[in-house]
């Protein structure tokens, strides 16, 4: 009797239907950019102004985009102790630039990313009931607090022109539709009924089941105290300022006098911008040209608009991404590439990481520091 090797399962049609629709707009966009080759920004003026950007400025981009991933880090490093699992802070970093470096560079990053931490958290002692919860908390109370804030900033712009408002209220249309209805008892069952039945029919299917009854014991696994809701809120609010300021940092380097809401409002119409049309991993694309064109309408020129867009996404994106690969390798991830290069990328990985450790020692999203807990239960 001979032992049948399984076949490598198939990528599912929609997962080939997508790709080919994102690399269909990728040439789609290439394709057109001779049609405006006239309103684009000249490259010589964009690199004299990144060039003679402020170096004071640009070392706030590197301490904003530093704060904001150590404010999520020490989120979720909060969530676990409140789980009664203690992490180390640098492992905390590692996972979490890790993580983003996988949801930011592959396809089907974001899924990867959740996988990749979930493995890691039980790896790190979390029971896979806590490390769930984990997860799916830190995303709920962070995506709560990208909503507010956003919404903050669009009332605080409300005089803005340009494509910055119109990204970010067009979510709110129908949100103010539904409001109403959902107050009125009748109209509100005729409108949760089918996505009662749905949910119900997706949670009762074999392949999800197990899933949904992880998700039904988070809050369980999670019992904050009142002091551990101030500080998941404070550190989820500091992953977006401190991201928020890193931008605005980028725009007074090169001399943009942007007022602060309106930069707000330009980061989270470009982060909506990147997600509804994702031409490349990470928004590639889709963010740099929707932040530029918001600076634009705030009354930046355009050079010194896709200066400072470009400065900014060197840090916040190329560079971290880079220690996020190097904090994989640390994490000792990644057993088919040679031994000696491993070694070479875990060194310069805790390198950084360290150094990036430091560096939120001192950031203001430091003050909140996770409490001991008198018994550190592990799950």
């Amino acid at each position: 009797m001979h032992d049948t090797v399984a076949a490598p399962p198939k990528r599912p049609p929609w997962r080939r239907a997508g790709v080919l629709v994102q690399w269909g707009l990728v040439v789609a966009a290439l394709a057109t950019l001779p049609l405006y080759r006239d309103e684009l920004p000249d490259l010589g003026a964009v690199w004299t102004a990144a060039r003679h950007a402020d170096p004071g400025w640009l070392a706030l981009v590197v301490l904003g985009v530093a704060g904001s991933m150590g404010a999520f880090a020490r989120l979720q490093r909060r969530l676990l102790r409140i789980g009664g699992l203690r992490m180390s802070l640098r492992r905390a970093f590692a996972i979490t630039y890790a993580g983003n470096a996988l949801s930011t560079t592959l396809p089907a990053g974001p899924a990867v990313s959740v996988v990749y931490t979930f493995r890691q958290f039980r790896r790190g002692g979390a029971s896979a009931q806590l490390a769930t919860a984990v997860i799916v908390a830190g995303g709920v109370i962070t995506t709560t607090a990208y909503s507010l804030i956003g919404l903050l900033a669009l009332l605080a712009a409300s005089h803005a022109h340009g494509p910055a408002p119109a990204v970010l209220a067009a979510p709110l249309v129908p949100v103010a539709l539904l409001v109403p209805a959902l107050l009125w008892r009748p109209s509100r069952a005729l409108i949760t009924a089918p996505i009662r039945r749905a949910c119900r029919a997706v949670i009762a299917h074999p392949g999800i089941a197990p899933h949904a009854a992880r998700l039904a014991d988070v809050p369980h696994s999670l019992r904050p105290t009142r002091r551990d809701w101030a500080a998941l809120i404070t550190l989820s609010v500091l992953n977006w300022v401190f991201d928020i300021l890193a931008l605005l940092s980028a725009a007074q380097a090169v001399g943009i006098d942007a007022a602060p809401d309106g930069v707000a409002l330009a980061y989270f119409a470009a982060q909506a911008a990147g997600s509804l049309l994702p031409l490349l991993p990470g928004g590639l694309g889709a963010i740099e040209g929707s932040m530029a064109a918001s600076l634009v309408a705030l009354g930046a020129a355009l050079s010194p608009a896709a200066a400072a867009v470009g400065l900014y996404r060197v840090v916040s994106y190329w560079a971290v991404v880079a220690v996020g690969w190097a904090a994989w390798a640390a994490l000792h991830e990644g057993p088919r590439i040679p031994s000696r290069v491993r070694t070479l990328l875990a060194g310069t990985g805790r390198l950084f990481l360290d150094g990036l450790a430091s560096v939120a020692l001192v950031a203001p999203g430091a003050a909140v520091h996770p409490h001991a807990r008198t018994e550190a239960r592990r799950p």
